[in-house]
């Protein structure tokens, strides 16, 4: 087990941030860690780090309980915070070469491993470039580069993605997968629930402190009531007909807005050929028709039954 959290509890006076916490994370995972704001994700990575005092609880990393002062563990493990941390006074090579620096002595060996670093980032050709010079792109692999360079064992990161152009969130998660395939251990906390899905192999959802929910993406999808949506495009559909589409067995919900009718149906067995009996019997004029399997989105929501960005 690379991080195995017990009973953790951490309060700011009256406010409970972290309720007895209980989180194992094994070797070889990437694993996701969501939650609404204010739901103890940062707290609980701070703890992790211990760079947090808790009141109750043990933390284990790598099988040895985490201290302030547990360097020898601390030097197996990569941060990258959602607030880019990089020396403007610096150049890409010289901020990877200073953050690796910390943990490699050895010159020539930082060397080696800081163009590894740029290398993997896809910045040889802005090596010599100055932070405000970088696309906001560009800066976030720079960003990572910083946090990665000392071949770290375990690497946290902190929505890595946000505010980067499509391209550059490719880049990055395909170069997480390959961290990950190198052997490094990976806690990803992310608001776009697309990029949990695609790259991380278990997810927990936290609220109030708790997690409320764990498993893979599939047990996850699993645990709630909606099976399927289907989406219409329906049009000068009246409020009567609504109705009575919500009236039907196994429907959950109805919304009908800018001439699409979303209809989320409970789990089992598929209800389109019903709904489309029931438009057509109605005399709906509609055109496309398409079913979705509930995202990890639909999970979120229905657990928590919060917006994540709340």
């Amino acid at each position: 087990m690379i991080v195995e959290i017990t009973n953790l509890v951490k309060r700011y006076g009256d406010l409970i941030a972290l309720d007895h916490l209980n989180l194992s994370i094994e070797e070889g995972e990437i694993f996701g860690l969501l939650g609404p704001n204010g739901s103890g994700k940062t707290t609980a990575i701070n703890c992790i780090l211990s760079l947090l005092k808790y009141d109750k609880g043990d933390i284990q990393v790598f099988g040895k309980e985490m201290t302030p002062t547990a360097y020898a563990s601390k030097r197996d493990i990569g941060i990258v915070m959602q607030n880019v941390a990089v020396f403007n006074e610096l150049t890409v090579y010289e901020n990877i070469d200073y953050f690796c620096g910390f943990y490699i002595t050895d010159k020539a060996k930082r060397k080696e491993l800081v163009e590894e670093a740029i290398e993997f980032v896809g910045l040889q050709e802005f090596r010599k470039f100055y932070p405000k010079k970088l696309s906001g792109g560009l800066l976030r692999r720079l960003n990572i580069a910083c946090g990665i360079a000392h071949k770290p064992k375990l690497i946290i990161l902190d929505e890595p993605t946000v505010a980067v152009d499509p391209q550059s969130r490719n880049n990055i998660l395909e170069g997480i997968k390959k961290l990950n395939e190198q052997g490094a251990t990976i806690i990803y906390t992310s608001h776009y629930m697309e990029e949990v899905e695609q790259i991380c192999t278990r997810i927990a959802i936290l609220d109030n402190g708790k997690v409320i929910a764990l498993g893979t993406k599939e047990e996850l999808k699993a645990m709630i009531a909606t099976g399927e949506k289907i989406v219409l495009e329906a049009f000068n559909v009246k409020e009567e007909t609504i109705n009575r589409l919500k009236q039907l067995p196994n429907i959950m919900s109805v919304d009908y807005a800018d001439d699409k009718l979303t209809i989320s149906a409970k789990s089992g067995k598929s209800s389109i050929a019903m709904i489309l009996a029931f438009v057509e019997e109605q005399k709906i004029t509609y055109g496309k028709v398409y079913s979705e399997l509930p995202t990890l989105n639909d999970v979120f929501l229905e657990i928590t039954g919060k917006a994540l960005r709340d």
